[in-house]
């Protein structure tokens, strides 16, 4: 067995300690908790969830989110195509005839003749429709008197007379009869009263008064 000279084991070099170095503060670590703070016991992460049904309580709604209102829908009546009128027809608002009308349409709206549509004036009147604008698309036999605008589609066929503003005629459309187009014509289609004399013009007469 080997052995040292000196019979003594050599002497080790002490082993110096040092402090580990920090580990590098977290750039979101709030200086003002103090390094030893923990959660209390008992409050979970479902303690600190949001609350439902938003933050400020009620029901959860998407953002920003509106209802939008109706839009308004322009009253209309409809005169089906198993229809047949006899007489004089009066409507308020806009009107679509699909049927047979015999007689006089008259009004202050708009009349949409359809393409299954018979208009025929009535013995006692020559104007089939008086109304303020109208669009033709089926037959009509007698006078159209508008104040505004005529429209004659197509698939038109208008056997009569027709006074308006302004007038429309679609190739392929059916038009036998006269037509005066303008301001002064639609004013002209209004009946009016002429004005009654009150007084007779004196005579004047540079003869004397033979009657004393």
């Amino acid at each position: 067995m080997f052995k040292y000279p000196n019979a003594s084991k050599p002497a080790h070099k002490p082993v110096l300690k040092t402090a580990s170095a920090p580990a590098p503060a977290s750039p979101f670590a709030d200086a003002d908790v103090p390094s030893d703070w923990a959660m209390p016991a008992g409050q979970g992460a479902a303690d600190t969830a949001a609350p439902q049904g938003g933050f400020f309580g009620g029901a959860e709604t998407a953002p920003f989110e509106t209802t939008a209102a109706a839009p308004a829908v322009a009253t209309r009546n409809v005169l089906n195509s198993d229809v047949t009128v006899v007489g004089v027809l009066r409507f308020t608002d806009d009107l679509l005839v699909d049927g047979s009308v015999e007689g006089e349409i008259t009004s202050d709206g708009e009349l949409t003749v359809g393409a299954n549509a018979t208009i025929t004036a009535g013995e006692k009147n020559k104007v089939a429709v008086r109304t303020k604008s109208a669009i033709i698309h089926g037959r009509v036999t007698g006078d159209i008197v508008v104040s505004d605008r005529v429209e004659l589609a197509s698939t038109a066929e208008l056997v009569g007379d027709v006074t308006a503003s302004k007038i429309s005629i679609q190739e392929g459309a059916v038009f036998i009869g006269h037509c005066m187009v303008g301001a002064a014509a639609a004013g002209a289609s209004i009946p009016t009263t002429p004005a009654k004399k009150t007084a007779k013009a004196a005579l004047k007469s540079d003869e004397p008064d033979l009657l004393g």
